[in-house]
């Protein structure tokens, strides 16, 4: 999985467009921020950390708790709210089809 592909998985939601709001010549990390079109509201960001590409997901609370038990690849929000954020290493034991991530209204 490149970050092309799952700014395109994000872009398929509907309603989404990617944005790069935290990229300044000082940060060593590229973000892509993935929000929604109506509110602005961000719902995925995708990262390098590492060499090793993440992606942060907004989650319910209690999707978020059996994911981090259940997977290894999934972690508590990085820089986030450690309860409805995840962040998932790309390319780990993660199957896409099973975050079944949708785009905030």
């Amino acid at each position: 999985m490149t970050r092309q592909k799952l700014v395109k998985i994000c872009l398929a939601l509907g309603d989404a467009y990617e944005d790069y709001p935290f990229n300044k010549r000082q940060s060593k990390i590229l973000w892509t921020a993935m929000r929604h079109k109506h509110n602005k509201k961000i719902f995925a960001l995708i990262y390098e950390k590492d060499d090793q590409l993440h992606v942060n997901l907004k989650c319910d609370a209690e999707n978020s708790e059996k994911l981090r038990f259940f997977k290894e690849s999934v972690r508590p929000g990085y820089h986030m709210s450690k309860r409805h954020w995840i962040t998932v290493l790309v390319n780990g034991d993660v199957s896409w089809r099973g975050l079944k991530v949708s785009a905030p209204i």
